[in-house]
C-alpha cells in the first residue's frame, strides 16, 4: 500500500512540474493575458495597463492576446479550455455575468470553468452621441427617441455586453426603443461611433474618454451612482433624469478551473501590489477606471452576485436568450 501511495504521489509531481507547472518556481516563462475584445477597447486598456506592471512585478512578460469576437465568447472559452499551470490567463469582464442570461448555449461555464484571481478595476458607462445629434442632455435624447421611434441606433461591444445591457436598462427605464448594433468589442464599435455610423453608444469611459475630452464625442451622462473623476463636470444619468439607473463596468483576471491554489494565490497578491503602486493608479485614473484588487473569494463571491442581479435585469428588460 505504502508504495502504492508513493508511486500516486510520485506521479502528481511529475504531472505538476511537466503539465501543470511548479508553482515553486512559477513563472519560469511569459503569460499569456487573454482579452476577449478588439484592442482598443475598455478591456483592452486595463488589460495593458495590469499587463505591464504585473509583468514587472513576476519578472516574466505578460503577452496581451486580443481575442475578440461573440460578445466575448470566442475569447473567455480559449482562456477556459487552456492548460491550468498558470501561464494562460482571462481579463475577464462584467460579460462573464451576463452571458449565462444572454446566450441559450455557452461553451463554458464560468462559475465552473474558471478559478478568480482578482478584480482589477471598475469603470463607469458613458452615454455618449455622435455631434450630429442634436440632444445635449439626457432629457433632450429621450424626447428626441420618444419622437422618432426605432431611428437612432447605438453601438455595443457585442451582443450580452455590459455596454449593450446598459442600453437596454436605459431604454426599459425610460419606454424608449432603438436600434443595437453590435460590434467585436468597444474599440471597434467607438471607431463606429465617431464616423457616425452609430448615433450613440453606452461607452466604457477607457474607450470613449480621449475622443470626448477632444471634442470627437459629446458625453451626456455618466452609469455610476457618482460622477467619474475624469469627467467630473458630466453628471450621472440617474441626476440628468433617469433615477436610479446604475451599470458598472468591471475587470478581472480568472485562470482556468485547476490552476494549482498557490500560483493563483501568488497572482492575486502580486495583483493588489501592481494596483496599490501609484503610477499604475494614475494611469487607471486618466482613463476613467478605479483599481479595486481582491481575494480570490471576493471574487468569486462577486461573479455569484452579479450573475443574479443582471439575470434579474435581463428578465425584466424581456430579452430573451439567443
Amino acid at each position: 500500500m505504502r508504495t502504492v501511495v508513493a508511486t500516486v504521489a510520485l506521479l502528481g509531481l511529475v504531472a505538476v512540474a511537466h503539465g501543470q507547472g511548479s508553482p515553486a518556481d512559477y513563472p519560469a516563462r511569459p503569460i499569456r493575458l487573454v482579452v476577449p475584445s478588439s484592442p482598443g477597447g475598455g478591456t483592452d486598456i486595463v488589460g495593458r495597463v495590469l499587463a505591464q506592471k504585473l509583468g514587472e512585478l513576476l519578472a516574466q512578460p505578460l503577452v496581451v492576446d486580443n481575442r475578440p469576437g461573440a460578445g466575448t465568447v470566442i475569447g473567455t472559452e480559449l482562456a477556459a479550455k487552456s492548460a491550468p499551470d498558470g501561464y494562460t490567463l482571462l481579463m475577464g469582464l462584467s460579460t462573464l455575468a451576463i452571458d449565462p442570461s444572454i446566450h441559450a448555449r455557452l461553451p463554458y461555464d464560468a462559475l465552473r470553468d474558471f478559478a478568480p484571481v482578482s478584480l482589477v478595476a471598475s469603470v463607469p458607462n458613458v452615454l455618449t452621441v455622435h455631434p450630429s445629434v442634436s440632444a445635449a442632455s439626457v432629457a433632450e435624447l429621450i424626447a428626441l427617441a420618444r419622437v422618432q421611434p426605432g431611428r437612432l441606433s447605438y453601438g455595443s461591444a457585442g451582443l450580452g455586453t455590459n455596454p449593450h445591457l446598459a442600453a437596454e436598462l436605459f431604454g426599459a427605464m425610460t419606454g424608449i426603443a432603438w436600434v443595437h448594433v453590435p460590434y467585436k468589442g468597444s474599440g471597434p464599435a467607438v471607431i463606429a461611433l465617431l464616423a457616425g455610423q452609430v448615433e450613440l453608444m453606452f461607452a466604457t469611459l477607457p474607450s470613449a474618454v480621449q475622443h470626448i475630452r477632444a471634442g470627437k464625442l459629446r458625453a451626456l451622462g455618466v452609469s455610476a451612482v457618482t460622477r467619474a473623476p475624469a469627467l467630473p463636470e458630466v453628471p450621472t444619468i440617474a441626476e440628468a433624469g433617469v433615477p436610479g439607473y446604475e451599470a458598472i463596468q468591471w475587470y478581472g483576471v480568472l485562470a482556468p478551473a485547476g490552476t494549482p491554489r498557490p500560483i493563483v494565490d501568488q497572482l492575486s497578491r502580486d495583483i493588489a501590489r501592481a494596483l496599490q503602486m501609484p503610477d499604475t493608479q494614475e494611469r487607471l485614473a486618466v482613463e476613467g477606471a478605479t483599481p479595486i484588487g481582491s481575494t480570490p473569494a471576493e471574487f468569486a463571491a462577486h461573479l455569484r452576485r452579479e450573475t443574479e442581479k443582471w439575470a434579474a435585469v435581463i428578465r425584466k428588460a424581456g430579452l430573451k436568450p439567443e
